[in-house]
């Protein structure tokens, strides 16, 4: 177990929470919305990409509903939230409290210690988008809807890679900083910038979160399969951060 793994489940907990009650709600609200789908469709028309995110919902049916609603909407804006705090506080948090001292007294190597400070933080950002989308099947069978787990996990797996992503720049940053709240503000105003971009047309293509969007999600649902185009990439970037975070520890002054 880690040290202060009771933090990481307690957080943890609170993150699933949170999420799980927004699930909660919006397969309650389903019915309504599938009658009323004309109406939002209206409404929706004078935005371009807000009025194509309904359509997609109208053309994949539930499936497009809840991977709009849980990992594009969901997951995507909380969980980058929870990565970006996590990540932020980890490291720059202990030299700004001025425990960075003590930390690094334990009697365990540097890459230990930052392994599993990184590690930890990670599972309680995407261990709640896991469990999460194991209740889906269980809340539609109120009415009479699933979705098959596999594709489930899959597009968790998919939603993950992307939250890692995110996590792990915010942690090589952390690595390098010792303003925990500078790193917060700064990477939470970018990310609501390019998500706000995302429904801009013209702009929208130049928006991360069109690596989650609903019709990605829907084209690893239809094709039984990762979508490997992108995942790789995400994997990669996650890597290639871990890496540099444990460079820029090894080598730090506290």
């Amino acid at each position: 177990m880690f040290k202060g793994s009771r933090g990481y489940i307690i957080y943890g907990i609170g993150f699933f929470a949170v999420l799980e009650i927004m699930l909660v709600a919006a397969i309650y609200w389903w019915p309504t919305f599938e009658q009323n789908i004309p109406s939002i469709k209206a409404i929706a028309a004078p935005i371009a990409m807000l009025s194509d995110l309904v359509d997609q919902v109208d053309q994949f049916g539930v499936s497009g509903y809840i991977v709009g609603q849980h990992f594009f909407k969901g997951c995507s804006a909380l969980g980058t939230a929870a990565a970006v705090l996590f990540a932020a506080n980890s490291v720059a948090g202990e030299a700004h409290r001025g425990t960075m001292e003590i930390w690094l007294a334990r009697p365990v190597s540097r890459l230990r210690l930052v392994s599993e400070r990184w590690l930890g933080g990670l599972l309680v950002v995407i261990g709640p988008v896991f469990a999460t989308s194991l209740t889906v099947p269980g809340l539609l069978g109120m009415f009479d809807k699933t979705m098959a787990i596999s594709d489930l996990m899959r597009c968790s797996v998919h939603m993950s890679a992307f939250l890692a992503a995110i996590y792990a720049v915010s942690f090589l940053w952390s690595c390098h900083s010792s303003e925990p709240m500078r790193i917060s503000f700064v990477m939470l105003f970018v990310s609501v910038m390019v998500f706000a971009l995302y429904l801009v047309e013209g702009v929208t293509h130049y928006s991360l979160y069109r690596l989650v969007e609903i019709k990605v999600f829907m084209r690893i649902i239809t094709n039984d399969a990762m979508n490997w185009t992108l995942l790789a990439p995400m994997l990669a970037c996650t890597a290639a951060a871990y890496g540099l975070s444990v460079r820029a520890f090894l080598k730090r002054v506290p």
